[in-house]
């Protein structure tokens, strides 16, 4: 039993890493909604921009803090006794302890706290159209790794028929049907096929590359991967939807209006920091020398009021009134703007679907019905090889075109959603 033991643990551990590089290989592919997951909670620039929005919550704090009220205590009247020339620390002290306190008038720290959390609001909106432009870069490195992985599968699968057609070559070659010279022509042509898919897997590769520092994920390349549809969709709302979409939704337009109502209160917090705010103290007087025993103690009261003759804040109230037009002018060009890139966007979209049409229905089952039949009639001598050559070219071209063209509408719809402000395109 003490033999079998150890023998039962050794073939553990030689099934263990035997299958540890599968295990490795196995993860699973994520999808869309799990790397945009794994990108919010993970992006280092995303989550230090979000510091800033904590960062104003907390000035808002310190925005509505009451004034802090003074204390002051003097002692005073310290002297020597006149009878026997003795120092008496104590026999003469005047005692004037003070409380003071400075009212704030005309809603000052009301409107201090109403600029702060909008101040906050217009943080917030500039945090979200942080990460609104980074999952665009997010989502087109996400799309460039889905058409990578497309253009390296149509790699091998071209890879693959044109060593079909090689042994199809090097049979009619012993039959006698072509010249060496021919033959040696069409294997020379397989550098081509390998040379696509070694610049696929490199760009392959440097997608996935791109998606993991966005992710700031440490995983290895080779264990890496990702799924989704690679194609496109040709139903499209009209353009007036989008550009009602994109005034509720775009963050930046929302802080450019936000911008515009700080502005306004500021001005309104520089007119109430042009009145005058009293200081209202106490006191309390205790003076032991004094003639009158019944008169060593009194309470005092005082109101202090600034005389406003030469500042009375114009400076400030000025130059939030200007901030008010530059902010309304900024909040227009901002709404310009975003119809702009909204129309962009859409004219994008529909060119590429207006491209994609004509070749998923036709052009793309004619180079293959082509390519078959070059390919069939070449196989029984019908065609030059040149023929072949040329059908088998055309092939490529077309399928590849058609890829680029799907990546390129998948790219434009992920920037009409960034022009929108959200997803309306998946």
């Amino acid at each position: 039993m003490k033999q079998i033991i150890p023998l039962l643990s050794a073939a553990a551990v030689v099934l263990c890493v035997a299958f540890a590089p599968s295990f490795a290989r196995a993860q699973q592919a994520l999808t869309w909604d799990q790397v945009k997951a794994r990108f919010e909670a993970n992006n280092p620039a995303l989550k230090a921009d979000a510091d800033n929005v904590d960062e104003m919550k907390a000035e808002e704090i310190t925005a509505f803090l009451r004034p802090n009220p003074q204390f002051s205590a003097t002692a005073d009247g310290t002297q020597i006794a006149p009878d026997n020339g003795v120092w008496e620390p104590l026999a003469g002290t005047f005692v004037v302890p003070s409380f003071s306190y400075l009212h704030e008038r005309d809603h000052k720290r009301e409107l201090r706290l109403k600029s702060a959390q909008e101040g906050t609001q217009i943080t917030a909106s500039q945090h979200e159209d942080l990460k609104r432009t980074m999952e665009f870069t997010l989502r087109s490195a996400f799309v460039n790794t889905l058409q990578a992985e497309a253009v390296l599968e149509l790699a091998k699968a071209d890879l693959a028929y044109y060593d079909h057609i090689i042994e199809i070559s090097r049979d009619r070659f012993k039959a006698g049907d072509i010249a060496q010279i021919d033959l040696d022509r069409i294997e020379l042509l397989r550098v081509q096929y390998e040379v696509e898919i070694q610049t696929a897997i490199v760009n392959l590769r440097t997608a996935k590359i791109q998606l993991l520092q966005l992710l700031d994920d440490r995983t290895p390349v080779e264990q890496f991967d990702v799924t989704g549809p690679f194609d496109f969709s040709e139903e499209l709302k009209p353009l007036d939807d989008f550009r009602q979409m994109a005034l509720d939704s775009r963050p930046d337009l929302r802080a450019a209006l936000q911008t515009l109502e700080q502005s306004q209160t500021n001005h309104k917090l520089a007119e109430a920091n042009g009145s005058t705010d009293p200081t209202f103290g106490a006191w309390y007087t205790w003076n032991a020398s004094t003639n009158n025993p019944n008169a060593d103690q009194t309470l005092g009261l005082s109101v202090s009021v600034p005389l406003r003759v030469f500042d009375r804040n114009q400076g400030e109230k000025k130059r939030t009134l200007i901030d008010i037009d530059r902010s309304q002018q900024a909040s227009e060009a901002a709404r310009a703007q975003v119809f702009s890139d909204v129309d962009s966007a859409y004219a994008e979209v529909e060119s590429n679907i207006a491209l994609l049409k004509p070749y998923r229905d036709k052009y793309k089952a004619q180079a293959t019905r082509v390519r078959d039949t070059v390919t069939y009639s070449y196989e029984h001598g019908g065609a030059s090889l040149m023929d072949f050559l040329n059908a088998q070219s055309d092939y490529r071209q077309v399928q590849l075109a058609y890829l680029q063209l799907v990546g390129a509408y998948l790219t434009a719809a992920a920037q009409l959603n960034l022009s929108v402000g959200r997803e309306v395109i998946q």
